[in-house]
């Protein structure tokens, strides 16, 4: 076990390096920071690998195979009905649990916290049970995105303008590193029970259409809720002078991320106690070897988010400030280009989504593929984020015609890209995002003098969208060099001559018999 949790440990050490040198060197060419803010952003820096090595351990451990198994046992389930029900419960309680939402509800405080998390937790958990309707009865997932999306932007035309971005990003945050492992896993479990072609495909889309959820939910809350003067405060850069300053700010903050996921995962650990006692599924040793997935995944959980969000918010956003009220403005492009593609190999569910991807596909579409791909994505909306911001675009001047583009490109590449492309937007908007990305924003939102509302939100949107094309192109180009083996295989057939084969043949029939 203990070479395992190193292997995962290395591997995350070469997700956060490239970041961490990026920052470095922003700080001495471009921005000077304050030794004591570098200090700290180092110390995140450790916490990160740190945390993110135990948290994909536990993920393996506990929360991957406790989905599968629920996810398998709904579906056998001689009551639909209640197995939709569970399915409405389950969604519920991991969104609630879900930190990422707990920090976006913050920002927003012209609406009560509860009021938004409780929106969010209903819309994750009836996009839950259509999820789990659509495996079943084998409904084609680009059919879905195409109606419920129609429905979003339909939505956007009653909803306040400043209320939008918050609507989208909420559909980021809600699928975090709690619930993606568990959502991807039941996907599998669900699909499991169907001997059909389709059914490896078809187990991806559960988190795709969770995101949806949140979205519609918050615009409708938007609508009536009527909320004014949403307005946020940025981030503070904390004074820091000293390395015991360093160690104080960690160690303050330390015990409410541990209260936080501690309350996150008891609210799943008590629903899954519940299901092993009516459905007694597990064996003891699997029991025991999921409590301690658990186990990891609590203090993966715990170091992972005290050092990003006390380590990279105050980087993150004296970046942003300080580029974007420079002359140097514009290097925030190829600044941001430069962090989207090597930021994303730092979220934590991303390394679930590749492995799964993987395994599913029996090794045909590679995790090195998926991470590259990711990262051109992630690349492209940090790009395209900055500019928004500098000139003043309305975000819906580039979602409307993203979104159209990728629902366009769902009826054109295999269903299987389809369904990964669409769970890759929610996966890569994790804490990365919320910590990192988001008060970098915000951070140049101030130096131009932009509505931090309009204008700093949004890139959870951005960066959840621009994954849907690049995985989707990614496909079209699977099935080009798919289609053009099989004619250069049917044209070398053709080639060979009838009196060769017919030898061939007798030569192979002689070697059979002797």
């Amino acid at each position: 076990m203990n070479k395992i949790l190193q292997a995962k440990i290395m591997e995350a050490f070469s997700s956060v390096l490239p970041i961490t040198v990026i920052v470095l060197i922003t700080s001495v060419v471009l921005v000077p920071m304050p030794a004591g803010t570098v200090l700290e952003f180092l110390a995140g820096s450790a916490l990160l690998i740190i945390g993110m090595g135990f948290f994909t351990l536990g993920a393996d451990m506990a929360m991957m195979p406790m989905g599968e198994g629920i996810g398998i046992q709904l579906t056998k389930a001689s009551n639909l009905v209640i197995a939709l029900l569970v399915s409405f419960v389950m969604g519920l309680v991991i969104t609630i649990a879900e930190p990422d939402l707990q920090v976006l509800a913050r920002q927003v405080p012209s609406v009560p916290n509860m009021t938004l998390i409780l929106t969010v937790a209903v819309g994750v958990g009836i996009f839950l049970v259509l999820a789990v309707f659509r495996i079943l009865l084998r409904i084609k997932l680009s059919i879905l995105l195409l109606i419920f999306y129609v429905i979003v932007f339909a939505a956007l035309f009653f909803a306040p303008a400043n209320f939008i971005p918050v609507a989208f990003d909420s559909g980021g945050v809600t699928t975090g590193p709690i619930t993606v492992p568990f959502i991807l896993a039941m996907g599998v479990g669900v699909a499991s029970i169907r001997s059909d072609k389709n059914s490896q495909s078809d187990s991806f889309g559960l988190v795709s259409l969770c995101s949806i959820g949140p979205i519609l939910a918050v615009l409708v809350l938007g609508i009536f809720f009527n909320p004014s003067g949403a307005d946020v405060e940025s981030h503070r850069i904390p004074d820091v002078a000293t390395s015991r300053d360093v160690i104080k700010s960690f160690a303050l903050e330390l015990p409410h991320y541990a209260r936080d996921v501690f309350y996150a995962l008891g609210a799943i650990i008590i629903f899954f106690l519940i299901f092993q006692l009516i459905s007694r599924r597990y064996k003891k040793h699997q029991l025991a070897r999921i409590a301690v997935g658990f186990l990891y995944t609590f203090i993966g959980l715990v170091i992972f988010l005290t050092g990003v969000n006390v380590g990279f918010i105050p980087v993150g956003q004296l970046l942003g400030s300080s580029l974007a009220g420079s002359a140097f403005k514009w290097v925030l492009v190829p600044l941001g280009i430069v962090i989207g593609y090597f930021i994303v190999a730092a979220e934590p569910a991303v390394h679930v989504l590749n492995k799964q991807v993987e395994d599913i596909s029996s090794g045909t579409i590679p995790q090195k593929a998926m991470k590259r791909g990711l990262s051109i994505g992630m690349a492209a909306a940090l790009a395209i984020t900055m500019v928004r911001i500098l000139l003043g675009i309305p975000i819906l001047w580039i979602l409307i015609p993203g979104y159209a583009f990728a629902l366009i490109l769902t009826f054109f590449v295999p269903p299987i890209f389809t369904g990964i492309a669409f769970d890759s937007g929610g996966v890569c908007s994790g804490p990365m995002t919320s910590t990192f990305l988001l008060p970098l924003a915000m951070g140049t939102c101030e130096g131009v003098g932009g509505d931090l509302m309009r204008d700093a939100f949004g890139i959870v949107a951005m960066v959840a969208m621009a994954p849907l094309i690049v995985i989707q192109l990614m496909g079209l180009i699977y099935a080009s060099r798919m289609r053009s083996s099989a004619k250069q295989a049917e044209k070398a057939l053709e080639s060979i001559p009838l009196e060769d084969a017919g030898e061939i043949i007798e030569f192979e029939e002689e070697n059979s018999h002797e």
